[in-house]
């Protein structure tokens, strides 16, 4: 009885909160009694529900012949084709009314996917999330399943949640003999295989195309969410009341996903309101969202941060008694799934380094040579995928965890490439000083807060880029490693005016550790180290983890339009009228060159971050500060006029 009274509290916690403002949970819902008043036909007459004519409930003119089970509603022939002709309404069941057979209904003009109900399962106990458990040893991974296979699936929970969508088919490893790819493509150094194996812990899996629907259900749930306004505010009268609102925002969530996914057990969920029924489903939605997020850091630039401070919330001890269960789960990563497979060591393969490097087009590569590079790395794909294919995991899965790998090798070529070629130029155009790319910097002047000889700023510079270079590179470790903080059950946080409004003041020792390791290998590659060495993570300069990592997110965006600019000179200076404005203006390609650099390492490194040395100015985070204030003055540069005629739209716009 003491069991059942525990049990039982969470639920009576919950309803006690939601009934505060919401009230009772059976008004949410549409009284079936109350759907069937009468109502009004086209003519004006009254027609009630008793009438021999059922009319469509979409245009309340023409006599409904389907009932579709899902929506609960009646429909005429054309209207039911017209709501229900694609996505998951495509799935749904339909009913005949009357005499007529469903057969001769569809016959005419049959909607995508609709068929004749079939004995299946209904929407309970046995197929509800919460019972559902995704085993990857059963299944396979492709991530590429076709639109007409998606149609053919069922509509309930078990088949969208069964572990073949997950990871693809379960079909067995083909036992097809694949030759082993030449000997050219092996692992030139061990400490190659090494650093995949390092990085494959925090990169994570590539989605699948049913993730995907899960994911934009997700963006767009969190686009017409405004949770974080309603919580983190001061007008609450005590703690508890502020941790009541955070339970109606996540509880208003919740209901918002479960019912767009499947509207029957929506309509479950706000009678009897058991969340923790649909933990698996909740928990899965929510971690695909933080995975994707990992991999494409340009994207939920938004809806990421009200979903890692919904979930924040809901790791708190109250909030978490009054749901019932924890709504966060560990990301799924590519090391993670492949040794709970038993597959771990295709990480350490002769050809893992080959197989997952990406093939990059070059001056000095033909046509001829890029092919052979693609089929190389193929071959090496191929040969691993069916070496190490198993009865837990089989070939297609391979497939996918490396193609996860090659997605985080581009994410560096785009993210920590424009850092090593800045600081290409930095050495090739201004290690010895001369009156053209001397980079003294003097206190009080053009807004610099520091003064530096050319020789000072010159290390100046290039410890910072070093130090931005190794953040790219450990990037995925480092959100990683910033979501656990975030998401730590008793690392509580305190809502706090920062002088940039209300802030989520935490915390963050795992992220802190490791860039305290990566600022002392910076120092020993660099020999010594000018300013400050002070990282700024949970203080007023920077709240939390989440600001901290958006902060080095930035830099690819401020590299990038650099590069790419300098890049495209010679191009440009092909045209006859730019190359006359180029010598007029410049004098030369290079001379532009040394003129763009020359400005940004002066005053996109001059201390300018904040109002004193300790909280910016030559801080680790000031330096990134500093080249945002650049930025925001480069329509004033007279150089801004090349960086349009590259294409330059914005730095937080697209390159046209």
């Amino acid at each position: 009885k003491a069991e059942e009274m525990a049990a039982a509290k969470p639920q009576l916690l919950l309803s006690s909160i939601l009934d505060e403002a919401d009230g009772d949970a059976g008004a949410m819902l549409v009284d079936e009694q109350q759907a069937r008043q009468p109502t009004t036909d086209a003519g004006g007459e009254r027609r009630s529900c008793g009438d021999a004519r059922r009319y469509c409930v979409e245009c309340d003119d023409q006599v409904a012949v389907i009932h579709c089970e899902e929506c609960d509603d009646d429909y005429c022939k054309l209207c039911f084709f017209a709501q229900h002709r694609k996505g998951c309404r495509a799935k749904h069941t339909p009913l005949a009314i009357g005499d007529v057979p469903l057969e001769v209904i569809m016959a005419v003009s049959p909607a995508p996917d609709a068929r004749p109900k079939q004995q299946e399962p209904q929407h309970g106990e046995g197929s509800s999330p919460a019972n559902l458990k995704m085993d990857a040893s059963s299944s396979s991974s492709t991530g590429s399943s076709s639109d007409s296979d998606e149609g053919n699936s069922h509509s309930s929970f078990h088949s969208m949640f069964s572990s073949s969508w997950y990871y693809g088919s379960s079909a067995k490893p083909k036992n097809r003999k694949v030759g082993p790819p030449p000997d050219c493509a092996k692992n030139k150094q061990s400490k190659e295989a090494e650093t995949v194996l390092e990085r494959a812990k925090y990169i994570p899996v590539r989605l699948s195309l049913k993730e995907r629907k899960m994911l934009r259900l997700l963006e767009a749930t969190l686009n017409a969410n405004n949770y974080t306004d309603r919580v983190d505010i001061t007008g609450f009268r005590s703690p508890m009341h502020r941790m009541h609102e955070q339970v109606k925002g996540i509880c208003a969530v919740l209901s918002g996903l479960i019912s767009a996914w499947d509207y029957k057990a929506g309509q479950a969920l706000l009678h009897d309101r058991d969340f923790a029924k649909h933990a698996t489903f909740f928990q899965d939605v929510f971690e695909i969202g933080r995975r994707h997020k990992i991999m494409n850091p340009e994207k939920m630039r938004t809806q990421y941060a009200k979903l890692v401070y919904l979930l924040q919330d809901s790791v708190s001890p109250q909030v978490q008694e009054a749901l019932g269960f924890n709504l966060v789960k560990p990301i799924q990563t590519v090391h993670a799934y492949l040794t709970q497979c038993g597959a771990a060591a295709l990480l350490s393969d002769d050809y893992i380094v080959t197989a997952t490097n990406e093939v990059v087009p070059a001056k000095n590569k033909t046509r001829r040579d890029i092919q052979q590079e693609i089929k190389t790395k193929e071959r090496c794909i191929d040969h691993i995928s069916h070496k190490y294919a198993s009865a837990k995991i089989d070939a297609d899965q391979i497939k996918t965890c490396l193609y996860s790998i090659c997605d985080n090798n581009s994410f560096l070529r785009s993210n920590r490439d424009p850092v090593d070629k800045v600081i290409e130029y930095l050495r090739a155009l201004f290690k010895d000083e001369t009156a053209q790319n001397s980079l003294s910097i003097y206190g009080g002047k053009d807004g610099a807060r520091l003064t530096h000889t050319h020789e000072r700023q010159y290390l100046y510079v290039l410890q910072s880029l070093t130090l931005w270079r190794e953040i790219q590179h450990h990037m995925f470790k480092l959100w990683v490693l910033a979501e656990e903080d975030l998401l730590k059950p008793g690392n509580a946080y305190e809502l706090r005016d920062t002088g940039q409004g209300l802030n989520r003041v935490q915390h963050s020792p795992q992220i802190y550790r490791v860039m305290h390791t990566i600022l002392h290998t910076t120092q020993q590659r660099v020999g010594s180290w000018v300013g400050s060495s002070v990282i700024h993570l949970g203080d007023h300069n920077v709240p939390n983890a989440i600001m901290f990592i958006d902060k080095y997110t930035q830099i690819p965006r401020i590299l990038n339009p650099v590069v790419l600019t300098l890049h495209q000179l010679e191009q440009l200076n092909e045209t006859k009228l730019v190359h006359a404005y180029f010598e007029a203006s410049f004098g030369d390609t290079e001379a532009i060159t040394i003129a763009v650099l020359r400005d940004f390492f002066q005053h996109g490194f001059d201390g300018s971050g904040a109002d004193n040395f300790y909280d910016a100015g030559s801080c680790i985070d000031g330096r990134l500060t500093s080249a945002w204030n650049w930025c925001n003055t480069l329509d004033n540069k007279p150089f801004f006029i090349v960086f349009l005629l590259a294409g330059f739209v914005g730095f937080d716009g697209e390159w046209k």
